[in-house]
C-alpha cells in the first residue's frame, strides 16, 4: 500500500471511530510505529486530526458530538430519497432494526404515524429522533460510544442481539464491491452488523450509489448477506446488472 493510500485509510478509520492509537495502526497496516507517527503528522498538518499521546483524534469531533451532528453529511438529497423509498417497506406492528448512519437517520425522520412499531437501534441520534413518539417502542443497544457516528459499537452492542428476532433490518455500509462485499471503516462495527443480520428476517441495505464500487477497510462479508439494496437513480447499468446477477433485489428510489 502506498503512503497516500495508507493515510487515506487511517483518516477513514479516525473519521469513523473519532480516534486511533499508533500501536493499533502499526499492527493493522504492518508498518513501524515511526511510519504511523509520520502519517499522523501529515494528517495533522493537513488539518484533519490533532495528535495526542500515543495517537490522534479527529479535529472538532467534540463539537459535533455535543451538538448531536453526524460527521458525514454527503449526498443528503439522495439519502432522503432513499429513505422515502425505504419507509414503504415498514408496516404497522413491525419490529425493525435501524443501523447507525446518515441514510438510516433520514429513515428515522420519516417514522411517524405507524402503530405499534418497535425500533431497535445502536444510534443515539436516531434514539433522540424517535424517543418522543408514543407509537414507537424504542430500544437502544449498549456498547462503546463513537462520537463521529453518534453510535454504539463493539462486542457489547453485538451481544445485545443474541436471541433477538426482528422483521426487518435497515443496514448501512461504507462500500459495496463484488470482490470485498460489504465494507466498513471500523473493525469494531463488524461484529455488530453481523449480529444485526443474523437477527433479521429480511435485510435492506440502504446506500447511495456512490458507495457502489467503493471499498472500505474492514469486510463484513459477501453481498449475499443482504436481501434488498435500496439506492438512488444515479446507479449505473453495469452495477445494477452485477447486483441482479447475485440475486439481490434492487430497489431504485
Amino acid at each position: 500500500m502506498l503512503p497516500n493510500q495508507r493515510r487515506e485509510k487511517i483518516l477513514e478509520m479516525i473519521k469513523e471511530d473519532g480516534h486511533a492509537k499508533v500501536l493499533q495502526l502499526s499492527k493493522i497496516f504492518k508498518v513501524t510505529e515511526v511510519t504511523i507517527r509520520q502519517d499522523l503528522e501529515k494528517l495533522e498538518a493537513d488539518g484533519f486530526v490533532e495528535r495526542e499521546h500515543g495517537g490522534a483524534h479527529l479535529k472538532n469531533v467534540g463539537i459535533h458530538a455535543k451538538n448531536i451532528l453526524l460527521q458525514n453529511q454527503e449526498n443528503l438529497a439522495e439519502k432522503a430519497v432513499i429513505a422515502q423509498k425505504a419507509i414503504e417497506f415498514v408496516n404497522n406492528g413491525d419490529t425493525i432494526i435501524l443501523d447507525s448512519g446518515s441514510t438510516t437517520t433520514e429513515i428515522a425522520k420519516l417514522i411517524s404515524g405507524f402503530k405499534n412499531l418497535t425500533v431497535i437501534t445502536n444510534s443515539l441520534n436516531i434514539a433522540l429522533i424517535l424517543g418522543a413518539d408514543p407509537e414507537v417502542n424504542l430500544v437502544v443497544t449498549g456498547g462503546e460510544f463513537k462520537a463521529p457516528t453518534l453510535s454504539l459499537t463493539g462486542q457489547k452492542a453485538a451481544d445485545f442481539f443474541d436471541n433477538l428476532h426482528v422483521d426487518k433490518l435497515f443496514l448501512a455500509t461504507a462500500g459495496i464491491t463484488l470482490k470485498s462485499g460489504l465494507t466498513y471503516p471500523s473493525i469494531s462495527d463488524i461484529c455488530v452488523k453481523r449480529a444485526m443480520i443474523e437477527s433479521a428476517n429480511a435485510v435492506y441495505l440502504v446506500a447511495d450509489s456512490t458507495k457502489i464500487g467503493k471499498s472500505s477497510f474492514a469486510s463484513l462479508g459477501a453481498l449475499s448477506l443482504i436481501d434488498y439494496l435500496i439506492t438512488d437513480s444515479k446507479i449505473n447499468e453495469e452495477d445494477a446488472l452485477m447486483l441482479k446477477k447475485h440475486d439481490i433485489k434492487l430497489v431504485i428510489a
